[in-house]
């Protein structure tokens, strides 16, 4: 459940809240070796008497305004709240939207279990400013419980003073920013769900039921009907499983579309490696290989939902890549959807194959704009961590719509090139193409194999998601430990750019 949001038109001070959210920025300068100079509070609003006497008790605590850090204390005279809650944004820009949406985000994490929390953030004045606050706040109140026995709550309720409930562009704020945030939370639950509970079946049962309540038109392709309509790769991967695989196509056709997106979600239920079988380290957090059509699916909701006019169809590709005496082996050839053969030389190289036969069928419903979301390479997090997703395409206008579209959302896309040496290195002997070439570029040789199904004439990015789309450090920010809904907020910003 996503946090309750209360607008009211009382200021921080008066507003009535369990907890009063303020920001502290680190301030410059400092000694070498020395504390820094006393944090300054950031545009709460608050009198300038409460102001002082705040930034006095804060500094005796050792408040320092770095970024995530967060210090209680209780309330003084003059506020209505119980307590104060200061979260740092360190030396970046206060009226930085995603600067707003961390800060907001971190504050809710350690409010988890509180009733209610007023954020009276710097830069609140802005309408811009008070949607990221809201924004991130609901997003970092989340938690997965289904499977602890004694649950912990989120953080209740957001309230965001000094806003009139009956304004109807703050209700339309309000709105918008939950809708966003309980879209972030199914694609962060669909993730956390083990895969024992969440085969391809059971998520491809999932994304119908929520797609027909949300009154979508919505299709599955079980192993029969992917057998006779030639979806080789599906197919291939999903076969040494007990749990056969899934093609969901989810569509949202509103009247007078302006444009039409698609997206390719790779959904591997569970990654084992196949034959190829991965380290035990390396597939501890597997069940996470499917946060790609998880995030595509929450998003066709999550925009049909909003209303915006534009049309969306997702493909989930969904499989689980397990070993047995029935899996694929390495050699062995794939006939895909649409007649390319393909060489499996590595068979933990399998989502690149489950999304070839979704992006094939994707491409016949003639898209304005075809993406496709996968945590496709470990190559990918080699080369820019875990907070920063890979975007690639072979059309430099695209690639930047993509890049402006996740920077207005507040998610970390870094461009990487297609360089055309790549896609000789997938050359085979015996086939079409390879799935895999030597170890160098390995992000850039898997955008290289994804392109070559991807039909003349169609704009095409590729969003490699491999490094945030699970967070299996500390929380941070409005981001839990675990699925985190990465690409869900760059995919309805991408859709309304469309528009």
């Amino acid at each position: 459940m996503t946090a309750e949001v209360r607008l009211t038109p009382d200021s921080p001070a008066a507003c009535v809240a369990d907890v009063l959210v303020v920001g502290l920025r680190r301030p410059p300068g400092g000694e070498a070796g020395r504390p820094s100079a006393p944090v300054a509070l950031e545009g709460s609003d608050l009198p300038a008497n409460l102001l002082a006497r705040l930034v006095e008790s804060l500094a005796r605590l050792g408040a320092t305004g770095a970024v995530d850090e967060t210090t209680r204390l209780p309330a003084p005279d003059g506020v209505t709240a119980a307590t104060v809650l200061a979260v740092g944004i360190g030396a970046r820009d206060p009226a930085d939207p995603e600067t707003l949406r961390r800060a907001a985000g971190a504050a809710a994490r350690a409010l988890a279990g509180t009733g209610s929390a007023a954020f009276a953030l710097a830069g609140t004045d802005a309408p811009a400013s008070r949607a990221a606050v809201l924004e991130g706040a609901l997003i970092g109140a989340y938690s997965f419980d289904a499977y602890r026995s004694t649950p912990k709550p989120p953080l209740g309720a957001v309230v965001l003073p000094g806003t009139d409930p009956a304004d109807g562009e703050a209700t339309a704020m309000a709105s918008r920013a939950g809708t966003i945030a309980a879209a972030v939370h199914q694609a962060r639950d669909w993730v956390n769900t083990p895969a024992s509970d969440l085969p391809p079946a059971e998520l491809a049962s999932r994304l119908e039921v929520a797609a027909r309540a949300a009154g979508l038109d919505v299709r599955v392709l079980d192993e029969v009907q992917l057998d006779a309509q030639g979806y080789g790769g599906i197919l291939g991967v999903g076969r040494g499983s007990a749990n056969p695989p899934r093609l969901v196509r989810i569509a949202y056709r509103p009247e007078g579309a302006r444009a039409h997106l698609a997206v390719v979600g790779k959904g591997i239920t569970f990654d084992t490696g196949g034959l190829s079988l991965k380290p035990t380290d390396a597939m501890t957090t597997m069940k996470s290989d499917m946060s790609g059509a998880a995030a595509a699916g929450a998003a066709v909701l999550a925009a049909a939902e909003l209303g915006l006019p534009v049309a969306v169809t997702v493909y989930a590709a969904l499989a689980e890549n397990m070993p047995s005496g029935f899996a694929t082996r390495p050699s062995d050839v794939l006939r895909m959807y649409g007649g390319t053969t393909v060489e499996v030389l590595n068979t933990d190289a399998e989502g690149r194959l489950v999304m070839a036969d979704a992006l094939v069928r994707a491409a016949e419903d003639s898209p304005d704009l075809l993406v496709d979301v996968a945590t496709l390479t470990g190559a990918c997090v080699v080369a820019l961590g875990n907070r920063v997703a890979g975007v690639m395409s072979d059309d430099d206008a695209t690639r930047e719509q993509v890049t402006r579209a996740a920077a207005a959302a507040g998610e970390a896309l870094w461009p990487l090139p297609i360089p055309e040496e790549m896609r000789a290195k997938l050359d085979s002997a015996v086939a079409d193409l390879a799935n895999i070439g030597d170890r160098f570029g390995g992000a850039l040789q898997a955008a290289a194999f994804l392109r070559a199904f991807v039909p003349d004439g169609v704009r095409w990015a590729h969003l490699d998601i491999a490094g945030p789309a699970f967070n299996s450090d500390k929380p941070f920010g409005y981001t839990p430990k675990g699925g985190t809904g990465f690409a869900v907020r760059t995919l309805l910003a991408l859709a309304e750019s469309l528009a």
